[in-house]
């Protein structure tokens, strides 16, 4: 026998039993985004390495060490896309969309990095983002995080969440920033990790992010950014702040809080949940106003967000939400002996046609009774409809309850379509 082959590590199948959680995240996310107004764009999953090296950074963790980059036959670098910001930005560049233009975006799908596999963190995972192009002040901020704030709500998990929020300030604030905290690192580098270290002579403003007690100790009396704000940022984040607060909407304001990729400047905002462990960061995000213009395209503000979709799978499988998503299957159609299996089509085919909103899946195989009540209860289904000889004879339905303890009831086939709308689909 040969060897059996096997899932990379850090890519994961989505099975039967997971994919229907899959799909009500999915769902939910379409309709928070529809009724916002925005619209989705597709960006290709492999684009040119260049792309992010230059809006991500080349010094930064994801384009040093965790990008799946790649030579094609042309001897091109080509590279599996790490994060949906710069693909959407190409593509807007490319496409005319963004210069002169508001838009309001959104997009759905896999993202690459090479990390060490754990929980919540994988090679191959998937996010939801949004990206709004063209509106520069603190209302379009406040309208991306009420959005995903309604996200949650719909999700039920908007207890297990809390927004954090801060400034980076414009490119200038931030630079002013970075050598002050620069200056306070070097004199504490003998308390700070090999990481830190590493980050120091790189992307200094991420030492701030390190998860290790040593470090934050080391670093607790740190410059702050918000410190270091010109002023036109400043108010952008009081007006921020006094928004959020009329739409009660609350919040942290951590002046820790830096975003690992270049590209950031003003508002930088994460939900986080202490349900995950250590990967307690749901949904990132911030303003990019230089990104379009450092990419090719005419100098056009932007801001947005990105969600684990892993993270809010494993929220809601811990919070046991994902056992009470409606099943796969509805109605399971049984038929006993071979002259009924042909009613048995029939009747599902007819309430597909009826009531196309139904889940119905028909039992095959033969078997008898019992082994076919065994399939009926395995699928999930609410009910199962029962055809026999007699039933075939009287053109009646034998509805049997699986879920709750109720007798079961004989309908006739004209009437069946609007009894199982009235029990299932009101």
């Amino acid at each position: 026998m040969s060897k059996q082959i096997q899932a990379i590590r850090g890519m994961n199948d989505c099975l039967p039993e997971q994919s229907g959680v899959w799909q009500w995240v999915e769902h939910a996310i379409r309709e928070v985004v529809a009724s916002y107004g925005y619209q989705e764009i597709r960006t290709p999953i492999v684009e040119s390495t260049d792309l992010f090296k230059r809006s991500i950074g080349e010094v930064t963790d994801i384009v040093e060490k965790e990008m799946y980059s790649f030579a094609d036959r042309n001897d091109d670098s080509l590279t599996l896309r790490p994060e949906g910001t710069a693909s959407v930005v190409r593509a807007g560049n490319e496409h005319g969309l963004l210069y002169n233009q508001q838009q309001r975006l959104w997009y759905l799908g896999p993202m690459f990095r090479h990390e060490r596999p754990q929980k919540g963190r994988y090679r191959q995972f998937h996010q939801f983002g949004v990206e709004v192009f063209g509106l520069p002040g603190p209302d379009i901020d406040v309208e991306v995080i009420a959005l995903s704030a309604r996200l949650w709500q719909k999700l039920g998990i908007a207890d297990q969440v809390t927004l954090e929020i801060n400034s980076l300030g414009s490119n200038q604030a931030r630079a002013d920033y970075r050598d002050a905290l620069v200056a306070f690192l070097t004199e504490h580098k003998s308390e700070l990790d090999q990481d830190s270290l590493r980050r120091l002579e790189t992307n200094p403003l991420r030492v701030l992010d390190s998860k290790n007690p040593q470090v934050q100790a080391a670093i607790i009396n740190a410059p702050s950014l918000l410190d270091y704000l010109d002023e036109e940022s400043r108010q952008h984040f009081q007006l921020l702040c006094e928004r959020l607060d009329s739409l009660g909407i609350q919040y942290r304001v951590n002046p820790r809080l830096v975003r690992g990729l270049d590209y950031y400047n003003r508002t930088v905002l994460e939900w986080v949940t202490d349900s995950l462990g250590a990967q307690g960061t749901v949904c990132a995000g911030g303003r990019y106003d230089g990104l379009v213009e450092q990419l090719g395209g005419k100098a056009t503000q932007g801001v947005g967000f990105a969600v684990g979709i892993e993270r809010l799978v494993l929220m809601l499988q811990a919070k046991e939400i994902a056992e009470k998503i409606a099943p796969s299957v509805d109605v399971y159609v049984t038929a006993m002996g071979d002259n009924v299996e042909l009613y048995g089509l029939q009747v599902a085919e007819a309430l597909r046609d009826q009531l196309p909103g139904l889940k119905v899946q028909s039992h095959f195989g033969g078997g008898n009774f019992k082994k076919q009540m065994k399939r009926a209860d395995k699928s999930g289904a609410t009910l199962a409809l029962v055809l026999g000889e007699s039933e075939l004879q009287d053109n009646l339905i034998t509805v049997k309850y699986l879920r709750e303890d109720k007798p079961q009831q004989s309908v006739s086939r004209d009437e069946l379509a609007a009894f199982l709308a009235a029990l299932l689909l009101a």
